[in-house]
């Protein structure tokens, strides 16, 4: 087979959405066209499915090839669709989104629930064909039959009719959710006139708020604000959120940005807490309709975890190994505070503040300090020789070969050692508040599969929201979201190294969602090592290398309130299972106690009274981690593990790194979702994982 460019543009259409090869044609999608292609696609599915129920074979020919066919379809008409809706939101977009939304729902349901097509895949397992079949094809069979029994395939009548009332319920207001917390987000702001007012903030974080109350007040003809004069607008986007509350000496308006920030999503018509309570009442009565007893056995009968009781024992040896050193955080940043004229306890909006005040004492540098070492353009260069060298791949740069959805958007090619094209990227960099949603992530754009006219390379999505540029000043990146590019280059690798095939299995597809956060976290460590730090690191003015004082200083404060880091994940992990495993959506408890009581555990300090962050936790009430969000402890354990293997080899050791490398490429990059991910851990490793190394590099235990 030969490989097909993947940049070529689709044959002309009246609907972009409605393309069937190359890249999406971003640059043409309109809301309009949303619902037209994807009822049509629908349509055209709906006919194909019931020609298959009606004549079905219990063959991989027969029925997993004519389904990856259709699925191949709403790659091309859904995929944008869902891509835009998170990059390029806009109210005729989720209009046009909610409209469609019900009906790709039931089309799920529709086809899980086909009992045809559900005992065509039981022959197929019982079947002669079946001890043929690669391990791959044999979890993409046994994966969609746990899919159709966990769609209710075991339901009838009222209860079936139920179980897809909930389900159609459930995505509609999961999306509500989520626009929820865009708006209320977007909703909030705090001007700032006063110079004063913003002593201690950092001239990155000024220019922005400038340029910020610029671009909200330019209809209304408010003036021209200034860097060094203001007006400065500061939002809860976190590249303004979180310098402003590291940075920020004026106590009182601390206060009144983190009241926002925690309160978002939960009053007034954007209140999330009533949405809340209903998804956690819908997912136990989805569960019990299923025959579980909670939404989290529902979640780990998917998941690498064997059981729950597997997950609170990794919760009880890292949350045991950090409440000490967690402790001593505290008193640290409250002795700092009280030394210098703090009369008051600690509040919530204190923290990040005098933490990052005992942060420049102890280390003698700040976030500030590091941002103008680290000049978008030069990380990238650096991040992409490291994968060059460790998993023998080349990134070329290629933006003038895609439809883009906005002109920041890059776009990359990857190429082995052959210099063949074997997968590609997009990249959309900086944080854009009107229209796209925070934080990063990665998504498959086109997965790898074997078409008529030869091999379709995988296409990812990779999303952050660095800084911008201000004016002529390039954009300059934390060292936070330096490791946030990292990470989620880590999932585009696993996405677009793959050698699967078969699309229900190639890349992220089919990996347990414990363990699909291994290659991302294990990235991050690559941020620590000496060579890779200096050779992303140029001064954008003087193009001078980070001094090596400075990188000593930031692995010294890696380790820096590793304990109380730790605990507010593990907050959040153990709020989420609390919520999906324990709590009574129709009892007297509130979503808010159970946060409360988690913290009782976990947090040195009190939960805030007014906290209503999980009005804003997308993760679990619209994302895909609803008792799962262990999971990136879970995977972090792995990624330490598997980052051990490198220290152990030796890092300064080109060639034991290189072969290393290849092998975590052969194995966890390039099987993804092909077989079992500890049988694939254990080949790269030679044993399971510890989580010695995790705690290790923490300092949480010696290092020896």
């Amino acid at each position: 087979m030969t490989e097909r460019n993947t940049s070529e543009q689709p044959a002309s259409n009246d609907n972009p959405l409605l393309a069937i090869s190359g890249l999406p044609p971003f640059d043409r999608i309109e809301p309009g066209h949303v619902q037209p292609a994807v009822e049509q696609v629908l349509s055209d599915a709906s006919t194909q499915i019931e020609a298959l129920e009606k004549n079905v074979t219990p063959t991989w020919d027969g029925l997993i090839k004519p389904m990856d066919e259709i699925g191949r379809r709403f790659e091309y008409a859904w995929g944008p669709v869902s891509h835009l809706f998170g990059v390029k939101n806009s109210p005729e977009l989720r209009e046009a989104y909610e409209a469609v939304l019900p009906q790709m729902v039931d089309f799920g349901l529709r086809v899980k629930q086909s009992e045809p097509l559900y005992q065509a895949l039981k022959a197929m397992k019982e079947g002669d064909e079946w001890a043929s079949f690669k391990v791959a094809q044999q979890r993409i069979v046994s994966d969609k039959l746990l899919d159709a029994e966990l769609a209710g395939i075991g339901l009838t009548g009222d209860k079936r009719k139920r179980f897809n009332e909930i389900a159609r319920e459930l995505s509609e207001i999961s999306t509500q959710f989520a626009n929820h917390v865009l708006d209320a987000t977007k909703a909030w702001s705090l001007t700032i006139t006063d110079l004063a007012d913003v002593e201690g903030l950092p001239s990155s974080l000024l220019q922005m708020a400038a340029q910020a109350h610029n671009e909200a007040s330019a209809e209304d003809d408010d003036g021209h604000a200034t860097p060094e004069e203001g007006p400065w607008r500061i939002t809860l986007e976190a590249p303004s959120f979180i310098p402003f509350m590291k940075h920020s000496r004026k106590r009182e308006l601390r206060e009144q940005v983190y009241r926002a920030y925690v309160t978002r999503a939960s009053e007034g018509e954007l209140d999330n807490t009533d949405l809340c309570r209903r998804i956690l009442k819908l997912r136990k009565e989805q569960a019990r309709l299923l025959g579980f007893d909670t939404y989290a056995e529902v979640s780990l009968s998917q998941k690498m975890a064997s059981d729950a009781a597997a997950v609170q024992e990794m919760f009880e040896t890292l949350r045991a190994a950090s409440w000490e050193g967690a402790q001593a955080d505290l008193q640290e940043i409250q002795d700092l505070a009280t030394e210098r004229g703090q009369d008051e306890p600690l509040g919530h909006w204190d923290i990040a503040y005098w933490a990052d005040q005992l942060r420049e004492q102890k280390f003698k540098f700040s976030e500030e300090d590091l941002r103008p070492y680290f000049p978008h353009e030069r990380v990238l260069d650096g991040l992409f020789s490291l994968v060059n060298r460790l998993f023998g791949i080349t990134v070329v740069a290629a933006d003038d070969q895609a439809p883009k959805w906005n002109q920041d958007v890059r776009y990359f090619y990857i190429q082995n050692e052959a210099g063949e094209m074997i997968a590609a990227f997009y990249y959309d960099p900086y944080s854009r508040p009107v229209n796209k949603r925070g934080g990063a992530w990665m998504d498959d754009c086109l997965t790898r599969r074997q078409t008529e006219s030869g091999l379709q390379i995988p296409v990812a999505h990779l999303v952050c929201n660095c800084t911008p540029p201000v004016g002529d000043k390039p954009s300059l990146m934390t060292f936070r979201e330096v490791e946030t590019l990292f990470h989620e280059f880590g999932h585009g690798l696993q996405h677009m190294l793959t050698t699967v095939d078969y699309p229900d299995a190639a890349g992220i597809s089919g990996v347990e969602w414990d363990a699909v956060e291994l290659p991302s976290q294990f990235m991050e460590n690559w941020c620590y090592h000496r060579p890779t730090l200096m050779g992303m690191t140029s001064h954008y003015e003087t193009g001078e290398p980070l001094p090596e004082e400075l990188y000593e200083k930031v692995c010294e404060a890696r380790t820096y309130r590793a304990g109380s880091d730790m605990l507010r994940q593990l907050t959040f992990g153990m709020t989420d299972m609390a919520l999906h495993a324990d709590f009574d959506p129709d009892g007297d408890e509130t979503i808010f106690d159970v946060q409360r009581r988690i913290m009782e555990q976990t947090s040195v300090l009190p939960m805030f009274e007014a906290d209503r962050f999980l009005c804003s936790f997308q993760h679990i009430f619209s994302g895909g981690y609803a008792a799962g969000y262990y999971s990136y402890k879970w995977a972090e354990v792995l990624s330490a593990d598997a980052f051990a293997a490198f220290e152990e080899a030796g890092l300064d050791d080109d060639v034991a790194v290189e072969k290393t490398g290849h092998r975590f490429r052969d194995t966890v990059l390039s099987e993804g979702g092909g077989r079992h991910p500890m049988d694939i851990y254990r080949d790269f490793r030679g044993r399971e994982p510890s989580p010695a190394a995790l705690l290790r590099h923490n300092g949480l235990i010696p290092a020896s």
